[in-house]
């Protein structure tokens, strides 16, 4: 790597430190939770309570990230995330731990993480015009850093709670976002978004009409609503075969290492689709690569609703990942092309809003459906569902005719 070509090093680093840090703190709070206070249900409301802020706060994070600055906000959410996850271990060791101050620091530290995520893949223009890279392979290379993350992380903790004992995780996760805050610190590259705003081309809103900034312009860009509705929807019918549908099945089986297989398949073909994005974008049209994701992803989930043998339901598994990983850097990019420099900040943070409010009521919905009608009808129903919003995504006007 030349010298020029730092900065995509500082931000991956960032990235992977950042990620690997929340990945981590997932594992370790349900973790220290039941072995401490012993209860289960109560590490469950845990976890729920912590999905909570980013939907109200991504907005927020939007707007920071527009207004304050890239770099400032990803180092202040950073240093802010290692406070309050080093909170957990200081309070655990001289104080103990109550299921309401677990409670209350899950939901602290769950504040920051919106702001941070978004400062960075805002930060991708500015690294991109710095270093000279290819924007659609840069974005493509950030997404499968982070699906990386996401799959070490689990293991990382686990080995460190198997050595270390439980709060371990959360003394090596703070130190991994104090290390993603160095990386920004150094960075040095532009803000196309403060340039804008200097210049006096910024969107001038304030107040409430400046913090839903983000919502406006999905919503009068037609493609991007579109495609953000049918990402929503597929997420809704999607996530809960994994949470609920999938656990379910192995749990009844007695068999959660063949659910770890399943999973792990399923993200390392995620992480592989995300990082084959830039040499994909370079071979298809947008809209050709999106039909195959959306078919890809489609063919995919309907073996896997048969529910067939380990292997099969793992290789199943695998594609459905593999084909839905190059969707994330393929919505990056058309934000990056069609939304305003210094909107871009709001408008990742509505659609992260989005990704928040509606798939949980999807688990909700599939709970239900598992405990009435079981499991195998339940996860056949939603891969059919899933089979006709993918494909109706496909055929849209605006997607045909935008992309």
């Amino acid at each position: 790597m030349s010298y020029r070509q730092i900065p995509i090093l500082l931000l991956q680093a960032a990235n992977l430190c950042s990620g690997l840090g929340n990945a981590m703190v997932t594992i370790a709070i349900p973790w220290l939770v039941m072995e401490r206070l012993g209860s289960a249900t109560l590490a469950g409301l845990v976890l729920a309570a912590a999905s909570l802020p980013p939907l109200f706060i991504a907005p927020v994070s939007g707007w920071m990230v527009d207004h304050i600055g890239r770099r400032a906000v990803s180092i202040g959410s950073d240093i802010l995330s290692a406070s309050s996850v080093l909170a957990i271990p200081v309070v655990s060791l001289f104080f103990g731990l109550t299921p309401m101050t677990v409670f209350l620091l899950a939901v602290v530290g769950a504040l920051f993480d919106p702001a941070g995520y978004t400062a960075r893949k805002a930060l991708l223009t500015d690294t991109a015009r710095a270093t000279g890279m290819d924007q659609q392979r840069l974005n493509g290379i950030h997404e499968g850093t982070f699906g990386v993350a996401w799959i070490a992380g689990p293991a990382l903790a686990a080995w460190l709670i198997a050595g270390f004992g439980a709060v371990s995780p959360f003394w090596a996760a703070a130190a991994l976002f104090l290390v993603s805050a160095c990386c920004i610190g150094l960075l040095r590259v532009g803000d196309l978004g403060l340039e804008a705003r200097a210049r006096g081309e910024a969107d001038t809103a304030t107040g409430g009409a400046g913090l839903m900034r983000g919502f406006v312009v999905l919503w009068q860009d037609r493609l991007l609503r579109t495609l953000t509705l049918a990402l929503v929807v597929i997420a809704t019918i999607y996530l809960p075969t994994e949470s609920i549908v999938l656990t379910a099945y192995f749990e009844d089986l007695g068999e959660p290492a063949s659910m770890g297989i399943v999973i792990s398949t399923l993200s390392a073909g995620a992480t592989l689709g995300a990082f084959g994005y830039g040499w994909l974008s370079a071979r298809l049209s947008r809209r050709a690569m999106l039909r195959m994701t959306l078919v890809g992803t489609a063919a995919s989930i309907l073996p896997m609703a048969l529910l067939p043998p380990l292997p099969w339901l793992a290789t199943a598994a695998f594609f459905l990942g593999f084909f839905w990983g190059p969707l994330n850097p393929l919505v990056t990019t058309l934000i990056q092309q069609r939304v305003p420099a210094d909107q871009q900040g709001r408008v990742y943070g509505a659609q992260m809003s989005a990704f928040y409010a509606v798939p949980p009521l999807g688990m909700v919905a599939a709970g239900y459906s598992v405990e009435r009608w079981g499991v195998a009808d339940t996860y056949l129903a939603l891969a059919i569902a899933l089979v006709v919003t993918a494909l109706a995504a496909g055929l849209s006007r605006p997607l045909r005719r935008e992309l």
